[in-house]
């Protein structure tokens, strides 16, 4: 049986996470980029955040473990993390050059005070002086046991094979010993390092010596959205094909070009598949962290009334559902109209529908095609009759740039 677990189920749930208002642009980074929230264990974990009070607060991070269904973990702190249970976060600096004032914060993990034991499911929270969390976000760390193979197809079913994408995999055990894995085994499935429509609950359908199978026709099917929409404002001062006007003020406010419903057929444009480039175009700055400033970016969306919310996410802001990026629409102007404050640089976005409390990727906004490229990985986890932790022993990924029939 095919079990899509929304991991917001309620509007309210949707929030559970909200950020503190004053901090901005976290992201888990890789190669100069936002990274997507699966780490190999052992490998350095960076991330990093502004605080836009700009005061060199102390901040702390902590790391807590959870079962592969986001239940909290049976084991003790120590026998997952070895060091501190709450580490004070020591390399931060402040923003300099800019009309919004910052703090940035940034660690990598391992370090002096921490490194993680264990593969898993993780939360990482970003916690003030008096314990509160005002950041939280997930992420997974594998290990390198199993060989998992995906392939991104377009599935047989021919009344959604245009919409929708199906993906097939393999796991090979290798030599190692698992016990019964078709009990023990499970396998999760990610869309864009998105964990709020992830595929789980499914068994091999079949096996070939020490490989799983899993080749279904709907069950491991994915609406293919659209590509993401992006804005570049890296030089934060002049227009381009995506910002269409800059005005002054205490910030700089960047309107972007008015965006319609792309459900009428698919876009081809290369995309980050929802990831965020924070960065500056200027030859005289050298360091983009805190030398990039904050602007307005205001959104405009071309659509009638909705009776449902529709919302701006991205990884840009960890894909929450919350007041600050929810559009409000403009009677006047007959739009859906948001203002952001963000971090300049090369952002995607997505519009994205919240209906009876669950995301409405059925019938999404910019439609559903099977030619989208996203990114897909899929995650195996494994806990014998006698383990006490969901271990997670590999991981495959795909672009379905190169879906096939």
């Amino acid at each position: 049986m095919r079990i899509i677990t929304f991991l917001f189920l309620l509007i309210s749930s949707l929030v559970w996470s909200q950020d503190a208002y004053h901090i901005r642009s976290f992201h888990f980074e890789g190669n100069k980029e936002s990274a997507f929230p699966v780490f190999k264990l052992g490998d350095n974990i960076r991330f990093s955040f502004d605080d836009l009070l700009g005061t060199e607060i102390d901040y702390y991070y902590r790391i807590t473990q959870y079962t592969k269904d986001w239940k909290p973990s049976s084991l003790r702190h120590s026998e997952y993390i070895q060091g501190s249970e709450k580490v004070l976060l020591r390399n931060l600096s402040n923003s300099f050059n800019t009309l919004q004032m910052y703090t940035h914060y940034r660690e990598s993990i391992p370090n002096t005070y921490q490194r993680i034991l264990l593969s898993g499911n993780y939360q990482l929270e970003i916690l003030n002086a008096d314990d509160e969390v005002v950041l939280s976000r997930k992420f997974v760390v594998y290990e390198d046991m199993v060989n998992v193979a995906i392939e991104a197809k377009r599935t047989r079913d021919l009344n959604i094979s245009h919409r929708m994408q199906n993906l097939y995999v393999s796991v090979d055990l290798g030599t190692g010993v698992f016990q019964n894995p078709n009990q023990y085994l499970h396998l999760v499935l990610m869309q864009n390092g998105q964990f709020f429509n992830t595929i789980s609950g499914l068994k091999p359908q079949f096996q070939l010596g020490n490989v799983l199978k899993y080749q279904y026709d709907k069950e491991t099917s994915f609406f293919g959205g659209n590509e993401f929409l992006y804005f570049d404002n890296s030089d934060i001062r002049i227009t381009n094909n995506t910002v269409a006007t800059i005005t002054g003020g205490e910030l700089y406010q960047s309107h972007l070009f008015t965006d319609k419903a792309r459900d009428n057929g698919y876009t081809f444009f290369a995309d980050l598949n929802g990831n965020f480039y924070p960065h500056i175009r200027n030859r005289d700055i050298s360091v983009r962290h805190t030398e990039a400033d904050y602007a307005w970016v205001f959104f405009s969306l071309d659509i009638a009334p909705q009776k449902d919310p529709i919302y701006v996410v991205g990884m840009f802001n960890g894909y929450q559902f919350t007041d600050d990026n929810k559009m409000v629409f403009n009677r006047d102007t007959k739009r859906y109209e948001a203002a952001l404050l963000l971090k300049q640089g090369f952002t995607s976005y997505q519009y994205i529908v919240v209906r009876n409390g669950k995301v409405d990727f059925e019938n999404a906004i910019d439609g559903n095609y099977f030619e989208t490229e996203n990114m897909y990985h899929a995650i195996v986890y494994y806990k014998g009759p006698t383990d006490r932790y969901d271990r997670v022993i590999g991981m495959g990924s795909v672009q379905s740039i190169n879906i096939t029939n």
